[in-house]
């Protein structure tokens, strides 16, 4: 039986998930939805959501805070003063499975630090390397926080898909780095945060030339009128 057979998802349950701009842009054209309708700023003061891995972005109306952008979480339907990523698909618990199980309603779109979980490249960026999962997610006593159940073993994983898929995630992430360095020269509003992405992605397919992510950056903030709008 596979490790997440009959997994509850506490990692779901537990962990804030930081998304790139191609993370955003897939799940936006996979399942028709909205900016708006799924991503989320979190204050980061303490570093806790982007450990070193996500960019830290600042805004006009918060500019000394550092923000993770980050998939939104929906209270849980079956325990309450829980949360959950918005696109956990819960199932009520029952004798057998008293934690429930749930599984990804995106699974095909799903960001790439989900795709990558629970490895990591090696310091050469070619072999693939396992961590270890902590027994729990958060400092909590709540068992739906448990995570899983055993340590993952490279027998759980596809040895050609998980390399690209870390290859792409930590190819996606670096390139967000870059994009908050040319957002936070002059932060913008949050508003228009989505259209900077829009352009930068569009604009990252080129028949020559490089793509000036601080040109695109100041054209945002100071032409608004001419992106098309979307509702916050």
């Amino acid at each position: 039986m596979s490790l997440c057979a009959s997994c509850h998802s506490g990692c779901c349950r537990s962990f804030a998930v930081p998304v790139t701009g191609a993370d955003i842009l897939r799940i936006q054209s996979g399942c028709g939805l909205t900016f708006w309708d799924f991503v989320v700023r979190w204050a980061d003061e303490e570093g806790n959501i982007a450990r070193n891995h996500a960019p830290q972005f600042h805004f006009d109306d918060e500019p000394e805070t550092p923000f993770v952008i980050c998939l939104m979480q929906d209270d849980s339907d079956y325990f309450p003063e829980t949360s959950r990523c918005k696109f956990l698909l819960e199932e009520a618990p029952t004798d057998e499975q008293p934690l429930g199980t749930a599984r990804c309603g995106i699974y095909n779109q799903r960001p790439g630090a989900c795709r990558a979980f629970p490895a990591k490249l090696n310091s050469t960026n070619e072999l693939a390397i396992i961590y270890d999962v902590p027994a729990t997610g958060r400092d909590s006593g709540h068992p739906i926080h448990q995570l899983c159940p055993r340590q993952w073993t490279p027998r759980d994983l596809d040895p050609i898909q998980q390399i690209q898929d870390l290859v792409v995630a930590k190819y996606e992430m670096n390139f967000f780095h870059v994009l908050a360095e040319a957002w936070n020269r002059q932060p913008g509003p949050w508003n228009l945060f989505p259209d900077f992405l829009k352009m930068v992605y569009t604009n990252r397919l080129r028949g020559a030339g490089e793509v000036d992510v601080d040109e695109i950056a100041r054209e945002t903030r100071e032409a608004p009128a001419q992106f098309p709008r979307i509702a916050a």
